[in-house]
């Protein structure tokens, strides 16, 4: 089938290499958003989805809005059989879902129809699911909401960080929509409607909920960090400034009033509503990342102080 793959961020290009590397579909361009400035010069940088198609010599379509007169007009002269999209971060309107024959295929990084919306595997993690998936739909006009394909299932591990998981499924979900899409040209998948029930929605992540509450129980301060590394990043307050906190571990001791600080030769320890967790690396203000128990032997911490 001709493709026009839609997508944005690192999660979306073993997708992309997955439809290039198949002998049954040709990927005649990409759209991705509109390049944006990066690091410290704020340099105009590709997407990464944009810069592995510039590697194939393949066209990107960076439209400022799915719905621009120029990008629909190019879409219909390219006449896609299909749209696969994998994380392209824009609204699609309906003059744009029916130009492909096949419609526009999502890859969505959740067990449909859990957890529709932005942040999907940061939800997952932070609720506590055990386990969690990638979906392969048909887009509608209502959000995520589209007939399912298929799916494919991932466990979540109890040390897995939203990072490490979208990873895991960025890969498995990758081989799903390839599968997808060759059984939509052969006519061998049909999509199901999904369930009235079980319906969850996962927003995108502020800052402002990367914000850890020490008076939560551990299992909860534990997932908080893990559902927002590495972006947008846990954090708290020490002092009175911005503390940024890595992934912790729970300990099995008496406890420590709720953000206490506790600090031993070897670790550094933290309280909660429940046990206490023991601090992995830590960010202050001003510093470079490190292990608690550095940042710790370089900072006088009195006693009582707390994280907060």
């Amino acid at each position: 089938m001709r493709l026009v793959f839609a997508g944005t961020p690192e999660p979306a290009v073993p997708s992309l290499r997955a439809l290039l590397d198949s002998p049954r579909h040709e990927v005649v361009a990409v759209v991705t958003r509109p390049d944006a400035p990066a690091g410290r010069g704020r340099k105009l940088l590709r997407s990464p989805v944009g810069a592995l198609a510039d590697e194939h010599g393949i066209e990107v379509l960076t439209p400022p809005k799915a719905g621009d007169p120029d990008f629909l007009r190019r879409l219909t002269e390219l006449a896609p059989d299909a749209c696969p999209v994998v994380a392209y971060g824009a609204l699609l309107p309906q003059r744009t879902l029916d130009i492909p024959r096949h419609g526009w295929i999502n890859l969505h990084f959740s067990l449909l129809p859990a957890w529709r919306g932005a942040a999907p595997v940061q939800a997952a993690i932070r609720a506590g699911d055990e386990i969690t998936g990638a979906s392969t739909f048909r887009i509608v006009k209502e959000l995520d909401a589209g007939p399912v394909f298929g799916v494919v299932t991932e466990k979540i591990a109890g040390d897995d960080t939203a990072g490490a998981l979208l990873d895991r499924l960025a890969v498995s979900g990758a081989r799903l929509l390839a599968s997808t899409l060759d059984g939509i040209e052969d006519g061998e998948v049909q999509a199901v409607p999904q369930p009235a029930d079980g319906v969850t929605y996962a927003p995108k992540v502020s800052v402002e909920d990367a914000r850890v509450t020490f008076t939560d129980p551990a299992t909860a301060v534990d997932r908080v960090i893990r559902s927002v590394t590495p972006d947008p990043g846990a954090w708290t307050e020490f002092r009175g400034e911005r503390f940024k906190l890595g992934p912790v571990t729970i300990v099995d001791e008496p406890p420590l009033a709720p953000g206490e600080l506790r600090v031993e030769r070897k670790r550094v320890l933290a309280g909660t509503a429940t046990k206490p967790v023991r601090l992995g690396e830590v960010q202050a203000q001003g510093k470079k990342r490190m292990a608690a128990t550095d940042w710790a032997r370089g900072t006088r911490i009195e006693q009582g102080e707390r994280l907060s």
